[in-house]
């Protein structure tokens, strides 16, 4: 029997589930790709042929970020210019770089990721390369291009009427317009659709969002994306628009600062997710408030939000909304350095660690419809050994030194195929 077909035991000395279970001295016994038994090692013994792994820290599934862009480096400060970057490099190139965010974002513990955004289709075939085995990186799911109306948020004037660039986005055009633009990415590959519906607004002292896309363009674009059994996740800020939203078929809201109780409530009867991403909103206020050259409007801004995300969170809390972890990394946020910052923040919002964590895993993998994000036998084994305790300090997991990610098995970095790597015995 080659090492690859052998079982794979890992004993820990405690294990997280993913759901608040905790298991002292545990063990988990994997064949192939999946896990076959979990429990105390005691219980579960030693198989024969097994190859074994003696853990003194913790085991628990791997995590995954909801809201990441693998296309952009993520580099601080850096912020529209990173479209002048995607001007400049070809798409191939962008691909490329991609696969390098991918694998440091793996190697951080991060198994499974959704991208909300990347131009040309270059995430989608990333994805196919990681299934394929061409590549190491966790399991993708992409959206292809986002897509705004004409001239909206992924749409934005960045360059001289006679430079054009094309496949950044996917501008579309009133409600058929929308929904041949959801066509149009699921021809491409896409596992979901992402629109911009309410963004950002800087020019009142009291309102801070604004609708970008009408009721008729958002149903239109989410029954399309549902009659093809994808879900739909939103840019959107204000109780208008996430209300707006939520009523006209949106799965997931991303962002939503300045959600009132009543479209809380209105999130809790349709069973919509929610995705704060805590992290860019904390790292780029801090990026803007120290930047003396930008406008007061702007900053006005990052205060405001910067101060109702708390607000917001303790509402979607109390209501027991779905929230998964998305950090929104690609935009002045460096991938496999922040994506763990996220459980800390919401724990820092009024969750506890074990909450936290779950967020991470469980609720990452249902949203993204992947077997994982749970220890229970018939799972994908995806998981991470950390050389210490979460639970005492999230922290550990921004780590990646502290860590040791799993992938259907095989452990990141030591072979982009799963089931090929050779994995010492302790």
């Amino acid at each position: 029997m080659t090492a690859a077909a052998r079982p794979l035991l890992i004993r820990a000395r405690q294990m997280l589930d993913g759901t608040g279970g905790r298991i002292e001295e545990a063990a988990l016994l994997v064949e192939g790709e999946r896990i076959r038994a979990v429990g105390r090692a005691a219980d579960i013994g030693t198989p024969d042929g097994a190859r074994v792994i003696d853990h003194s820290g913790t085991a628990m599934p791997g995590m995954i970020d909801v809201h990441v862009h693998l296309r952009a480096p993520g580099r601080p400060g850096e912020g529209l210019a990173e479209a002048v970057d995607l001007a400049r490099i070809s798409y191939a190139e962008t691909a490329l770089r991609a696969s390098k965010h991918a694998r440091d974002t793996l190697r951080a513990g991060f198994t499974a990721v959704r991208d909300c955004a990347a131009p040309g289709g270059v995430v989608i075939d990333l994805r196919n390369a990681i299934e394929t085995g061409y590549v190491d990186g966790p399991r993708i799911k992409a959206c292809g291009q986002g897509l705004t109306v004409t001239g909206g948020h992924m749409d934005r004037p960045l360059f001289s009427d006679h430079v054009r660039v094309d496949g950044l986005a996917a501008p579309c055009l009133g409600a058929d317009g929308f929904r041949e633009g959801v066509r149009a990415q699921l021809r491409r590959g896409a596992d979901f659709i992402k629109l911009n519906t309410w963004v950002s607004f800087h020019d009142s002292p009291d309102r801070f969002w604004r609708r970008e896309m009408t009721d008729a363009e958002i149903a239109a674009a989410c029954d399309e994306a549902h009659a093809h059994g994808v879900h739909v996740a939103a840019h959107v800020y204000g109780p208008e628009g996430v209300a707006a939203s939520v009523r006209n078929g949106v799965d997931t809201i991303e962002h939503g600062h300045w959600i009132d109780a009543p479209t809380v409530e209105l999130m809790a009867e349709r069973g919509t997710t929610f995705v704060p991403t805590l992290t860019v909103n904390e790292v780029h206020a801090r990026h803007a408030l120290q930047d003396p050259d930008l406008p007061e409007k702007y900053k006005r801004w990052h205060r405001r939000s910067s101060e109702d995300k708390w607000e917001t969170l303790e509402r979607v809390r109390a209501a027991g909304i779905r929230v998964c972890t998305g950090t929104d990394a690609g935009f002045q946020i460096e991938h496999g350095l922040w994506n763990a910052h996220e459980l800390i923040l919401l724990v820092r919002g009024g969750y506890t660690p074990m909450e936290a964590i779950t967020a991470a895993t469980a609720n990452g993998a249902d949203l993204l419809g992947i077997e994982a994000g749970r220890l229970v036998p018939g799972r994908l084994a995806d998981l991470v050994l950390v050389a210490g305790d979460p639970l005492a300090d999230l922290s550990i997991l921004g780590q990646s030194e502290k860590l040791r990610a799993f992938k259907g098995g095989a452990e990141a970095g030591l072979d982009c195929q799963a089931g090929k790597s050779e994995i010492v015995i302790q």
